[in-house]
């Protein structure tokens, strides 16, 4: 199928918008001259857009490849992770929020320098460069996944566009338009996903055949209560687990900490949080259900037995490859949509990245302190070297496997032990700087160890009984390997 000119349009209709933004903060207002305007907004931003980009900063291409693949090859159990969103917003909301708008610092890590002391304050501050940096390269390969499948672009030319158009808004716009760009782009987001069902819907005869082909397969699972921590899916490791990486992601992480500040007060914060919840809910249910909804298509002829792909990342867009191409304008606003979801995800980590390193490695060490005028250059300096660190990285991502399980592993490996070193600070006020850093050395090794291990990984079958033509062959094949 090729990628019409109508797709073409399309896409660069979105790519035009998101750069659009960006000039168009740089040139109105205070042109984004001061710390208070480049990095909080003028602490005057609204509840629904910063509800849409709190929800779309950690809302990528992963998620929309990662949990639609997930679905179809694993079952429904990972819904389940929904309720943790649940149980962990108001842990957000009324234990870390307030702490976070009581002292008004740029830094979220600035509070661990109060509590602990300063080497608590650099060590932690690293590891969330380190797990951003990783993930940000990540979202970058992602897309390029979609854009290759689909027009034949290679890997280097998709990471490379998305790359430069992020960090362009990104540096010139400040986080005005970062929180505006998210909006859009999380409309696309759904536009992609509600695609995909549509087209499934129209193909199969509606939900409820989605559904029966799911559960007669073996898709449908919502009982797994095994608590063996090394189970892929269970309501143990997604509610809890997911409640704890939900928490390091969305209380003490810098890129979600920074939006809530450019709100006017920590009641607005809160009302903007839990606004993102449903939004959060909803793109998570429906891309679960889009895996089902390829499942419909693919149930007697699974792309990866038959050899037409090699991993399930590739799954989703080799579904759009395969339906969508007989209506001018669908398949470039699939694309569309991918890409912005790597959009809306990095744009936030660059702006924050910058915020980091300028409050917690640089300005710690100036001798004198620079107007502000100079911060915001200097920032804006740190967001295009950040970009262009990821986009290297990006080249290396093709070789971590599952990107789900990827992201997944490096927020619970980095995020929990951080987690940790804030909920002592807050709840226990006995501990110390000592006490602090030694938890948090030892829960980052153990860490590792846990979670890149590897866990039980079984598909659940596949088949391959109606590929016409390749049925005799790969049957054949299959038979002559087992023997």
């Amino acid at each position: 199928m090729a990628f019409g000119i109508v797709d073409y349009i399309v896409f660069a209709i979105m790519l035009l918008m998101s750069a659009s933004i960006g000039i168009y903060y740089r040139f109105t207002g205070g042109k984004q001259k001061t710390t208070q305007e480049y990095m909080l907004g003028n602490k005057n931003q609204g509840i629904i857009p910063v509800a849409f980009s709190l929800m779309a900063s950690f809302m990528s291409a992963i998620t929309l490849f990662g949990v639609s693949a997930e679905n179809y090859y694993h079952g429904t159990q990972f819904v389940a992770i929904n309720l943790s969103y649940v149980l962990g917003t108001p842990i957000i909301a009324y234990v870390f929020l307030p702490v976070f708008f009581k002292l008004g610092n740029l830094s979220v890590y600035e509070y661990l320098e109060r509590r602990f002391g300063l080497l608590t304050r650099t060590f932690t501050s690293m590891a969330f460069s380190m797990q951003m940096i990783l993930y940000m390269s990540i979202v970058l390969y992602a897309p390029s996944l979609a854009l290759g499948a689909i027009t034949g672009l290679s890997l280097t030319s998709s990471i490379i566009l998305v790359g430069l158009v992020c960090v362009f808004y990104s540096t010139i716009g400040g986080i005005k338009a970062v929180i505006i760009t998210d909006v859009f782009q999380s409309l696309l987001m759904f536009a992609s996903i509600f695609a995909v069902i549509g087209v499934a819907m129209y193909e199969t005869g509606g939900i409820s055949q989605i559904w029966k082909i799911a559960d007669k397969y073996g898709r449908i699972e919502f009982n797994n209560f095994n608590i063996d921590p090394t189970e892929r899916h269970s309501w143990f490791s997604l509610v809890i687990g997911g409640m704890f990486t939900y928490v390091s992601l969305y209380a003490i992480n810098q890129t979600q900490v920074q939006r809530y500040l450019t709100m006017k007060d920590y009641n607005t914060a809160v009302k903007s949080l839990w606004c993102s919840l449903p939004l959060l809910s909803l793109l998570s249910i429906s891309t679960s259900f889009s895996g089902l909804a390829m499942f419909s298509k693919y149930h007697d002829c699974d792309p990866i037995k038959s050899g037409r792909i090699s991993r399930g990342d590739q799954l989703m867009p080799l579904y759009v490859s395969d339906t969508m191409g007989s209506v001018p304008g669908l398949t470039g606003l699939f694309v569309a949509g991918i890409f912005s979801a790597a959009l809306s995800s990095v744009s936030p980590v660059l702006n924050s990245l910058a915020a980091v390193t300028m409050e917690d490695y640089l300005k710690p060490f100036m001798k004198q302190e620079i107007s502000d005028k100079k911060r915001v250059f200097y920032m804006k300096m740190l967001v295009l070297t950040y970009g262009a660190i990821c986009l290297l990285l990006a080249f290396l991502s093709q070789y971590l496997g599952s990107i789900l399980q990827t992201s997944l592993i490096i927020f619970g490996v980095i995020g929990g032990p951080v987690l940790a070193v804030f909920t002592l600070g807050i709840l226990l006020p006995h501990v110390n700087q000592k006490g602090s850093l030694t938890g948090l050395v030892t829960g980052l090794v153990f860490s590792f160890l846990i979670g890149f291990g590897r866990p039980k990984d079984k598909n659940l079958p596949t088949y391959i009984n109606g590929c016409s033509g390749l049925n005799e062959t790969l049957q054949l094949s299959s038979l002559l390997h087992n023997e």
